[in-house]
């Protein structure tokens, strides 16, 4: 057989140099792969970077004066910029939901995660207990859902599902996807949107006292903007005669039996809830066993889970099965109320009568603002 330096080169022992060569070869080849991994990590966040700064942008500009159902809104009371449509209030519970949220991680590498629509929708009412219902549900860890309030469906329609789903959490086989804008029940467009997305969406509404959610309103905006007129003068187009502005959406909103025709004409009641705000308050454990019989879920979120905080007036979270201490509302949430004029403050809630008894009459359930 012929010789071959090839071969006889196989029996042999490589050199240091060979080695050398090899090792450097080797690690070079380690941070070829590296920043590969690097480059696809940056690309694959950089549409979410760009989302939240154009949304941010977009929300800070959006005025709302559209979309009313009673026609144009004299609206001072809606800032996107407060803290309450972004989720900030809560920063002292993230802890809570951060835990959450490292859950969910485990399954990252899962492939049957996956980004999904929303199956139920918290669309309203604002000042009603929104955020406190969010963040009571994502205790909850067959429930995935969006923090901050994407406004999908009344400000940022024109960009289409596959942009709204990018921004839902990515969740697995059995698990709920959700996420709360307060804004849409009151937003004439909305219901017919949400229809198209899906005809068996359900749908939550967390409803308070019409009145006390007014003052609230008002509260949360003069508490930045301290030179707006007053709730007396707002309240009224004509306060001699009594006669209510039903322009401002602070009156507006509240008119809860108004907005609900428009939704029924969509969908059927069965498939929305009623949550009462004040009960969220008083009993959140009782409400809560009724939010999640409503969304098919087991009753995981309990009693266990609440701890009222006397001195704020609002109950606090707490994981039981961590032993850690109860995470309270933000120091946004429990602002002191102005004092009102008690005869503005009659006036209104005889103004309110009749749409509340429809109210109940449509929801059948009795919410006792009377």
């Amino acid at each position: 057989m012929e010789y071959s330096p090839f071969l006889h080169g196989l029996h042999v022992v490589p050199s240091s140099h060979v080695r050398n060569k090899l090792f450097v070869f080797c690690i070079m080849l380690s941070l070829w792969f590296y920043m590969i991994y690097c480059c696809v990590g940056y690309c694959s966040t950089v549409p979410n970077l760009a989302y939240g700064s154009v949304s941010r942008r977009e929300n800070d500009a959006a005025t709302d004066n559209r979309g009313s159902s009673l026609g144009a809104s004299r609206d001072l009371l809606n800032n996107e910029n407060e803290l309450d449509s972004r989720g900030d209030d809560w920063d002292e519970v993230r802890g809570e939901a951060k835990t959450l949220d490292d859950t969910a991680m485990s399954g990252f590498l899962n492939e049957t995660e996956s980004k999904k629509l929303p199956q139920a929708i918290i669309i309203g009412v604002k000042k009603g207990g929104t955020r406190a219902l969010l963040e009571f549900l994502r205790l909850h860890p067959d429930i995935r859902a969006v923090g901050a309030e994407p406004h999908f469906f009344d400000r940022n329609y024109d960009k289409g599902l596959e942009w709204y789903r990018e921004l839902m959490p990515s969740s697995s086989k059995g698990q709920l996807t959700m996420e709360k804008t307060p804004s849409y029940f009151v937003t004439r467009e909305v219901p017919c949107r949400i229809y198209s997305m899906s005809k068996d969406t359900k749908l939550i509404v967390v409803v308070r006292n019409p009145v006390t959610r007014a003052v609230s309103d008002y509260t949360q905006t003069r508490s930045k903007k301290p030179d707006i007129p007053s709730f007396e003068s707002l309240t009224f187009k004509n306060m001699s005669a009594g006669l209510i502005d039903t322009t401002w959406s602070a009156v507006q909103i509240g008119m809860y039996a108004r907005h609900l025709e428009r939704w029924l004409q969509f969908f059927p009641m069965e498939q929305l809830l009623f949550v009462s705000g004040e009960r969220l308050i008083t009993d959140p454990a009782g409400e809560m066993a009724r939010v999640q019989d409503f969304l098919g879920l087991q009753r995981v979120v309990t009693e266990k889970y609440f701890h009222f905080n006397t001195a704020k007036g609002f109950p606090c979270l707490k994981r039981p099965e961590l032993n850690t201490k109860p995470h309270c509302l933000g120091k946004t949430k429990g602002r002191i109320h102005p004092n009102i004029d008690p005869e503005v403050m009659r006036t209104l809630r005889d103004f309110y009568k009749p749409f509340n008894k429809k109210f109940y009459k449509m929801t059948g359930h009795d919410f006792g603002w009377d």
